[in-house]
């Protein structure tokens, strides 16, 4: 109820406590199979198992109640799917495991399983943003710096550097969910206990586990070397403000007064019946503004003691958990409003006569110091901007008046759509790459 921005998204579901549940089932029974592929238990052992490790067949509710007496809840669920699994093949659930490596595990397929309907929406993001781009390319708006206009710049520049970000959080994403690794080590990393029931070669073990449960097989044991969570917290932080970069522009745009941009389809309010809200930009937002904190704390669960924490490991649960539904929420949200997104040409246009063509003044001060020299062009166009002001008069009416400036092109200097820069084509290589 109180987390509008993810729920309903595909990240809501695959986050989910049942989710959660299948995730470690599924660790548990690829451990059991890659025993057996290595002779380490019988072929009926892995088959039982698999059967076994259904999420429908285990109260998720009482695993989680049972779970603070080990603080944890793989605990609780390895005695009941031994339990389902029977007394011949019982004995071969969890074998050699520790609880981390199955918690470990299944954090990774859920982040996995999480970040492949991420990056499907951020395709569908960086495409409608594309479309935008090249639509208005050369489409003249005001630049805004410190909140106020500065020199004119392209709605497709603004559009393209939106598409940036988001390529680059597509970029990371993807690297992350690649090298998500599987954690096998036992009780302190080591592996010793599977040597101890019988593997003449643990590492391949290792191996056979990553490849039965669809995930990288890790360098070392990864219990306190928490590379995977910080990587991947890293790529989720940094994904939510991407994407809350082009939403916080679109609220501004968005503006009763400014109204340079519409959502297609703006929430309501309770109370005022005129009002549509730009609600997918605000989800989107909320999501960016808290990432930085729960990716503050993965990062400081890196100062992780011995070799099995106490409090670090188990300090991740949630925060990675929010992360992936925030970001997976925000980049649903992010795909409607870039699909959606209107654009108000006219009023981009109209908005560059506010300062009544003081936005060109960067361009005018360049020009007449090659006619009037720097120092009288600088002193000219500072009377001038004071008594445009002062007059509510535009620049262009002025400095018609000026007899140093008879023959120059002023309709040219003043008109803002032709002093864009490079923005055409800093437009087209931006939407060079892919």
């Amino acid at each position: 109820m109180l987390a509008p921005g993810w729920s309903g998204s595909p990240a809501a579901a695959a986050t989910s406590d049942t989710a959660f549940l299948r995730a470690l089932l599924d660790a548990e029974a690829a451990l059991t199979r890659a025993l057996a592929a290595r002779g380490l238990a019988p072929a009926g052992a892995a088959d039982a198992v698999t059967a076994a490790a259904v999420p429908d067949r285990f109260d998720v509710v009482s695993v989680a109640e049972r779970a603070r007496a080990g603080g944890n809840p793989v605990i609780p669920l390895v005695a009941d799917l031994t339990r389902a699994v029977g007394e011949e093949h019982g004995p071969y659930v969890h074998r050699g495991a520790t609880s981390q490596d199955i918690m470990d595990t299944a954090a990774m397929l859920v982040a996995a399983r999480a970040l492949d309907p991420v990056l499907a929406d951020l395709g569908r993001t960086e495409r409608a943003l594309a479309r935008l781009a090249g639509e208005h390319r050369d489409t003249a708006m005001p630049g805004r710096t410190l909140t106020q206009h500065a020199v004119p710049t392209t709605f497709g520049l603004k559009a393209a550097g939106w598409r940036s970000l988001v390529l680059d959080a597509r970029d990371r994403i993807t690297r992350v969910r690649d090298a998500l690794p599987a954690q096998l080590g036992g009780a302190a990393g080591t592996l010793a206990a599977f040597g101890a029931y019988g593997a003449d070669d643990p590492l391949a073990l290792v191996e056979a586990y990553a490849r039965e449960v669809g995930l990288c097989p890790p360098p070392l044991p990864w219990h306190t070397l928490r590379t995977p969570v910080a990587d991947l917290a890293g790529a989720l932080a940094f994904t939510a403000g991407a994407l809350g970069k082009a939403a916080v522009d679109v609220l501004t745009l968005s503006r009763t007064e400014i109204a340079e941009v519409t959502e297609d389809s703006g929430g309501g309010s309770s109370a005022m019946p005129h009002k549509a809200n730009p609600v997918r930009s605000t989800l989107i937002v909320a999501a960016a503004r808290r990432a930085p904190q729960l990716a503050a704390t993965l990062y400081g669960s890196l100062v992780a003691e011995d070799e099995r924490p106490a409090g670090a490991w188990h300090a991740e649960w949630e925060p990675l958990r929010d992360l992936l539904r925030l970001v997976g929420g925000a980049a649903r949200d992010a795909a409607g409003l870039a699909e959606g997104l209107r654009v108000d040409g006219d009023a981009l246009r109209d908005h560059l006569g506010l300062t009544h063509g003081l936005i060109v003044s960067e361009r005018l001060s360049a020009e007449l110091a090659g006619v009037l020299g720097r120092d009288r062009a600088k002193a000219l166009l500072t009377d001038l901007t004071r008594r445009s002001r002062a007059e509510d008069r535009p620049l262009a009416d002025l400095l018609a008046g000026e007899p140093g400036l008879a023959g120059v092109d002023l309709a040219t200097l003043t008109d803002p759509a032709r002093y864009t820069g490079s923005a055409g084509a800093l437009t087209d290589r931006a939407l060079e790459r892919r």
